[in-house]
């Protein structure tokens, strides 16, 4: 069973910065013990969360979602005011009304990658197993898995093909077979 958060604060107050991986100040998605994600490294990944942002309005044909993804030393906040910085997001001039990806007529979806520290399960996140950062016990990710995370994002939103796919790791990724 999957859980969506939807709370989002424009700051955050010292003490929050450290809950920032585990309690993002994001949309986010909970998948339980019943939908772990299976690693290339062996292991299953279960509970995990994936952080992420949308902007614009998914159409009634849900054929005009854009997949952006960012770099690992990035995050979700593409458009928006970095919650932790207060710093405008990262791709503010190519995100947006009447910007090249027009959020007038396409509805963004940028996840925080697997492995970050922004509220996707990571080094960061606590290790349900202990109560503790997972630290340098997080499993070891690849590119693959990256992209069945996202891909497990999209089907919980519903969205079962992707109009574009832009951002800075895209040149690495394989849509075609992870995103159909």
């Amino acid at each position: 069973m999957a859980e969506v958060s939807a709370e989002v604060s424009a700051t955050l107050e010292t003490p929050d910065r450290a809950r920032e991986a585990d309690d993002p100040h994001s949309l986010m998605v909970k998948f339980g013990a019943d939908k772990p994600l299976r690693l290339d490294a062996g292991v299953e990944l279960s509970p995990f969360q994936i952080a992420y942002q949308t902007y614009g309005a998914l159409n009634s044909a849900r054929s005009n979602a854009i997949l952006v993804c960012h770099a690992l030393t990035a995050d979700q906040h593409v458009a928006n005011v970095h919650p932790v910085t207060g710093k405008p997001g990262w791709w503010e001039t190519m995100v947006g009304p009447g910007r090249p990806i027009d959020t007038e007529r396409y509805f963004v979806i940028c996840p925080n990658v697997l492995g970050a520290c922004m509220g996707t399960a990571g080094p960061a996140s606590t290790n349900p197993a202990t109560g503790q950062p997972w630290g340098l016990d997080f499993p070891m990710i690849t590119v693959r898995d990256m992209v069945r995370a996202e891909a497990m994002l999209l089907d919980h939103l519903g969205i079962d093909s992707l109009f574009s796919i832009a951002g800075a790791e895209q040149g690495l990724r394989n849509p075609v077979s992870a995103y159909g």
